[in-house]
């Protein structure tokens, strides 16, 4: 049966699940923490700051005091610590039954991560990337196991070029255009990922959700430009809540009617707002020739190979 407005209340019990949720301390992530602590799950909040975590899970316990949360550093822009960290919570978990892969960053200036990347490419796609690769063998480890990817409406104006993927010394690099390729990116990740699931009979999926148009965090690189001064009021009046545009990735994480390979996104005009449905990605998401080359470049740019075929 179609449930035309699903909400938190539609998420089953999840007593005994494992869900690591990457950014974890605000907005999407903070809100999908919640979400699945309150079902009872064992939630581990992935963040760069230890502080803001504590912060954050001390937050939720005041709601939800039985919630079982466990904060773990983590930074999606320094491989390094992406590596330490899957270690770590190797040593900690024997399963993993979904991984949210929700941090991300939004339109700032050239930047270059820890490892040389492009911050939007690097924090957006090719950390979470070189994450789920150093954790597949627990995911292939758990039955029916779930990768979810974050991406955004703006996949649909993202560009791939292999020539100059990372804007090498900024060039060509526009804040919009760096981060519709990284969304793009998370599209073609996820689509692929399924695909490799599937050639390898591993039971787990691949899905992915975009948040619409939410008041998040990740506006924070404009908020201080005058345009978004000036329109601010307009924007916080047309955008919905951080718990609604957390929906479609709660969703995509834990009905159990979702199939590998779907995206989930707001119900109402343009994806801006709503409750979670399955939505469509434009064609070059679904672009094999495309994913397979992106797959072969993040291989060779994190170090980290997943599900050969």
């Amino acid at each position: 049966m179609t449930i035309h407005k699903w909400d938190k209340t539609n998420i089953p019990d999840l007593s005994g699940k494992v869900i690591l949720v990457t950014g974890g301390n605000i907005g999407l992530g903070y809100e999908s923490v919640k979400a699945f602590a309150e079902k009872g799950a064992e939630v581990i909040l992935a963040s760069r700051s230890d502080k803001r975590g504590e912060e954050a899970k001390t937050k939720i316990l005041e709601t939800a005091p039985d919630s079982i949360i466990s904060v773990m550093k983590l930074d999606m822009a320094d491989l390094y610590c992406i590596k330490s960290f899957s270690d770590e919570f190797k040593k900690k978990y024997d399963r993993l039954d979904v991984l949210l892969n929700n941090a991300g960053i939004m339109i700032p200036p050239y930047f270059r991560t820890k490892d040389g990347f492009e911050g939007q490419m690097g924090t957006n796609h090719l950390g979470h990337f070189a994450l789920t690769g150093h954790l597949m063998d627990l995911l292939k480890r758990t039955k029916g196991a779930r990768v979810v990817n974050v991406s955004s409406n703006a996949h649909k104006a993202g560009r791939m070029d292999f020539d100059n993927l990372l804007f090498e010394d900024g060039e060509g690099y526009k804040p919009m255009k760096a981060y519709g390729r990284s969304k793009l990116s998370n599209l073609l990740f996820t689509y692929e990922l399924q695909r490799r699931f599937e050639s390898d009979d591993t039971d787990a999926i691949a899905v992915a959700a975009h948040p619409g148009f939410s008041d998040t965090n990740l506006v924070r690189y404009i908020d201080k430009k005058i345009y978004y001064k000036i329109f601010s009021p307009l924007i916080s009046l047309m955008a919905q809540s951080a718990a609604m545009g957390a929906l479609p990735q709660i969703r995509a994480a834990v009905d159990p009617g979702v199939k590998g390979g779907e995206y989930y996104g707001p119900s109402g005009r343009g994806e801006m707002k709503g409750y979670p449905v399955k939505v469509s990605s434009n064609g070059v998401s679904h672009d094999i020739e495309t994913a397979s080359k992106l797959w072969e470049v993040s291989e060779e740019l994190t170090g980290v190979r997943i599900l050969n075929r």
